[in-house]
């Protein structure tokens, strides 16, 4: 019987991220730069929040956002608006961005001048939990419509986040979510993700979530 050799081509892959991300990160720590990686499902809100964070931190941090998309500039053209530096980032058909693609752009924006890197990764709840962009906190949004039950059905995102946004909280008299049920099933998942219900388009329930990214911003600057 001839010997062949087996390859793990997956673990390989993920490896050579792992180690590109601790670059990714060393660099922001020697800049003083503090990164936040955004994901969520398409609809569920994050330039509408992304927007809204810019508007109540831009007078006080240097903020810079990178927006990853498949294709189009429809979410960058909305956040240049708010007066803050944007790329955009085009994947060429990928579902989600890597820590390669998240070096290219940190070096199109010049890290060193910004303290706060938002990047919003492509809209899915599967293969962005995957990839380590190098960013130093990874946040996921969670709308209400989209319903209580996604931490039975994307357990990897749950666990791997470091905050749960829950958006769109001013439709929960329209949609069958429970807000206690959804909290205790994330926290068997991940008991320490920190949890901000909010409505950025109304702005309740923001000035946690902007507290908290005052906090991790200004331990990443002081370094």
């Amino acid at each position: 019987m001839n010997e062949f050799r087996i390859i793990q081509l997956k673990k390989g892959i993920f490896e050579e991220n792992d180690a590109k991300a601790a670059g990714v990160r060393q660099k922001l720590q020697e800049e003083g730069t503090f990164m936040l990686n955004i994901m969520g499902s398409p609809g569920a809100g994050k330039t509408t929040l992304l927007v809204g964070t810019i508007e109540a931190l831009k007078d006080e941090i240097n903020i810079a956002v990178m927006e990853a998309d498949v294709d189009s500039d429809v979410d960058a053209k909305e956040v240049a608006k708010t007066g803050v530096k944007v790329i955009q980032l085009h994947t060429g058909g990928m579902c989600h961005l890597d820590a390669a693609m998240t070096g290219q752009g940190i070096d199109a924006l010049g890290a060193c001048e910004a303290d706060f890197i938002i990047l919003e990764n492509i809209g899915n709840l599967i293969c962005t939990a995957g990839y380590d962009t190098g960013a130093n906190k990874n946040a996921m949004i969670l709308s209400v419509p989209e319903g209580d039950d996604k931490p039975l059905k994307y357990p990897k995102m749950f666990k791997m986040a470091d905050v749960l946004i829950i958006t769109k909280t001013d439709a929960l008299s329209l949609f069958d979510f429970d807000m206690e049920v959804c909290v205790s099933r994330v926290r068997e998942l991940n008991p320490d993700m920190e949890i901000f219900p909010l409505c950025a388009k109304t702005g309740e329930g923001m000035e946690p979530w902007i507290e908290w990214l005052r906090q991790n911003v200004g331990v990443a600057t002081s370094r």
